[in-house]
Parts: structure tokens; sequence; C-alpha cells
């Protein structure tokens, strides 16, 4: 984020009353928290991705040869 959107952010906030304030930055902090963890699961998720296509296509090998079974 550039210094002239955290500016204006600030500015934006500074223009409420001081109870608002503490509202807005709660929940900024529950957002950012948020979007922090979905950039974990996408990373962890991006880390994880060529083994899970791999097990799918053995899974569907062993369905198509019989080797699987239903539990």
């Amino acid at each position: 984020m550039s210094s002239a959107n955290i500016t204006t952010l600030i500015t934006m906030v500074e223009s409420l009353p001081d109870d608002m304030q503490a509202r807005v930055v709660e929940r900024l902090r529950e957002f950012i928290t948020d979007l922090a963890d979905e950039a974990q699961w996408e990373s962890s998720f991006k880390q994880t991705q060529n083994s899970l296509i791999a097990a799918a296509r053995q899974a569907k090998r062993d369905i198509a040869e019989g080797q699987a079974t239903n539990i």
C-alpha cells in the first residue's frame, strides 16, 4: 500500500469520534488477521497441491483397476 493510501486512511479515521475510531481499528485488526490467515492457507495449499493431484490420480487409477474399496 502506498504512503498516500495510508495517509488517506489515517485522515478518514482521525475524522471520526474516538469511540468510532476504536471500532474501526478493531474491525481493521480482524480484517487484517483474516487476510493473513487466508494468505497462510493459500501458501500451504500451493505447497501441497502437487501431492494432492498425485494422490487423486493414484486413487483414480486404483478405482479403474478395481483395487479401491469402499469403507
